[in-house]
């Protein structure tokens, strides 16, 4: 369930930053006019990607089981590509993605309404997208026969809401980038578990071989139906018996993308020198000098994605937005 609600958590948590950036920005220009197509746009993606969803989950219960075996080993090493890239772009642009918003708006603004139901749409569809996969894939990997996933992935989602309320509102100040990196490295080892599940699944859908070749068996000593048991399937997608190809795909995956996640980043030679310092990833706090300097500067980089959210949210103060929760 553990496992569910961090998938939950950080997936919701991109999105609801992507809708923070996009009202506090409208706010804080005084273009309330243009909120109603942008909060369409997201309306729109969620619903595209609760479809999606719900298409994957029913569409899935008509196939035989071959069938079954063979989409969800699919998807799930296709959903893994998708999130282990998303964690990387996110360590890497993070700082930047409130000026690539502000900058996409600009030109929707210009353009008029239909273009802000685009941005909107765009924006929070692809983050919308790539979660209703990963979930999916991740729940039926995890799947014990109960509702705890799906409830773990919905608890996730929720606080992930009540966190870009929050920095919306500015009644929340942390460092993006500890969270970021911290869970993305989480992540990295739940996509581990859903990448194995995904062979193991093709194995069985006998598109691969290698499916009787057990890597070794401890079900005696971890019953898949104990507490513990339950714990470890929940939280690494962990299975007593692997075989072989999915302990070695496992392994390939885990340890050098861990490793390539975590190393520490390298300052580009272009920016190096006498120009302006620009904010490290230690610096992402949310703190009230930093929206002031943000604003007078009005650079493209000047502070960061959650400066922009608490700015946005400053100068809303006693004009709340209608239906941002």
């Amino acid at each position: 369930m553990f496992g569910n609600y961090l998938i939950g958590l950080r997936e919701g948590l991109e999105a609801s930053l992507v809708v923070c950036i996009l009202v506090a920005y409208l706010v804080k220009t005084g273009r309330r006019d243009a909120l109603r197509p942008v909060w369409l746009g997201i309306a729109a993606a969620v619903t595209l990607s609760l479809s999606f969803g719900a298409a994957l989950e029913f569409g899935s219960q008509e196939l035989t089981f071959e069938a079954q075996e063979a989409l969800g080993g699919s998807l799930s090493i296709l959903s893994v590509g998708l999130v282990t890239w998303m964690v990387f772009w996110m360590r890497r642009t993070a700082r930047h993605l409130r000026a690539e918003l502000h900058s996409k708006l600009d030109a929707a603004l210009a353009m008029g309404t239909g273009a802000l139901v685009a941005t909107a749409f765009l924006a929070v569809g692809r983050e919308g997208l790539e979660t209703a996969l990963f979930v999916w894939t991740a729940v039926r990997a995890s799947n014990d026969g109960t509702a705890d996933p799906l409830i773990g992935v919905v608890l996730g989602l929720v606080t992930a809401v009540a966190l870009g309320w929050l920095f919306y509102r500015g009644a929340l100040r942390i460092n993006l980038s500890t969270f970021f990196t911290w869970t993305g490295a989480m992540l990295v080892v739940v996509a581990a578990g859903v990448l194995a599940y995904g062979f193991h699944d093709l194995q069985e859908a006998d598109w691969l071989p290698g499916l009787t070749s057990v890597a070794f068996d401890i079900s005696s000593t971890v019953p898949p139906d104990s507490w513990y048991g339950t714990l470890l399937k929940g939280v690494f997608n962990f299975q007593p018996d692997p075989t072989e190809l999915q302990l070695w795909m496992w392994a390939l995956y885990l340890v050098p993308t861990l490793a390539l996640f975590l190393r520490p980043g390298r300052v580009s030679p272009s920016t190096a020198g006498p120009r302006k310092r620009e904010p490290e990833p230690h610096d992402t706090q949310v703190t009230p000098s930093a929206v002031r300097s943000s604003d007078r500067s009005g650079g493209p980089d000047a502070g960061d994605d959650a400066d922009g959210v608490r700015d946005g949210a400053r100068r809303a103060g006693e004009h709340p937005v209608g239906g941002q929760g």
